[in-house]
């Protein structure tokens, strides 16, 4: 098993509202999370990285010895805690007021995965030389294409394709989906819309399932993005199961 996650500005914007991040804590289960934050003004920057530092803090001091459905309570459980941290922050920090974050993330043990989301960030099992989205987008055109007033194709260049319908700091009370993962699979793939919005399935799945090392691959995507006019921060956490040992 190999991992790795890597952050990238793109070609436009002029700083890195993102924030990424794969631990393994002592039981040898892993958290992946990428975190796409949003308000302006390095505003988004701080709703992302208050979300991964929690996640990471909790999973590593907490996630011990647990049934998937003491995780399902333990994802839960931190979605309205930070969500209350991002508020609480916005109000001891008036300029802050308006900042948000997407979220997916995965929790791995040796008995279960399970998967989840707030926003538009995306989460990716890789099985049998094919990615599978896994999560669903919290957004207006997608909802739209869910209640068959759109199709697939219409909402790929729909002027509203970026509004969220949820995010982390805007919605409270909030609840994520959860999304219980097949273990018979070859990796798991998680990124920002930054990622999904330069590239189609095809593209990514071609690179992942590449001879490639997991770090030139991940490195390749983030290229790959950028060439095609990298509108938005890009930011991916890669899990690999086929990879030998980590470095």
């Amino acid at each position: 098993m190999r991992t790795f996650y890597l952050t990238d500005v793109g070609k436009v914007r002029d700083h890195n509202e993102d924030s990424v991040i794969i631990v393994k804590n002592n039981e040898g289960n892993y958290l992946m999370a990428v975190a796409d934050g949003m308000g302006g003004h390095s505003c988004g920057e701080v709703a992302s990285s208050i979300v991964i530092t929690y996640l990471a803090h909790r999973f590593q001091e907490d996630f011990y010895k647990m049934s998937k459905e003491d995780a399902i309570t333990f994802v839960n459980d931190c979605i309205v805690e930070v969500n209350h941290k991002i508020f609480k922050y916005e109000e001891s920090h008036p300029e802050s007021k308006g900042m948000g974050t997407t979220l997916v993330m995965a929790i791995i043990t040796n008995d279960y995965i399970i998967m989840s989301n707030i926003g538009d960030s995306s989460g990716f099992v890789l099985k049998k030389n094919k990615l599978h989205k896994i999560t669903i987008d919290h957004t207006l055109v997608n909802y739209l294409v869910l209640a068959g007033e759109l199709t697939e194709e219409e909402a790929k260049n729909h002027p509203r394709k970026n509004i969220l319908m949820k995010a982390l700091g805007a919605n409270d009370p909030i609840e994520a989906d959860i999304f219980d993962c097949d273990m018979d699979i070859d990796g798991i793939f998680l990124c920002s819309d930054g990622a999904t919005n330069m590239l189609d399935v095809e593209q990514m799945e071609k690179v992942l399932y590449s001879e490639l090392d997991i770090e030139d691959k991940i490195v390749k995507l983030i290229h790959k993005c950028n060439n095609r006019g990298g509108l938005d921060n890009i930011s991916m956490a890669y899990l690999d199961f086929k990879e030998g040992d980590e470095k």
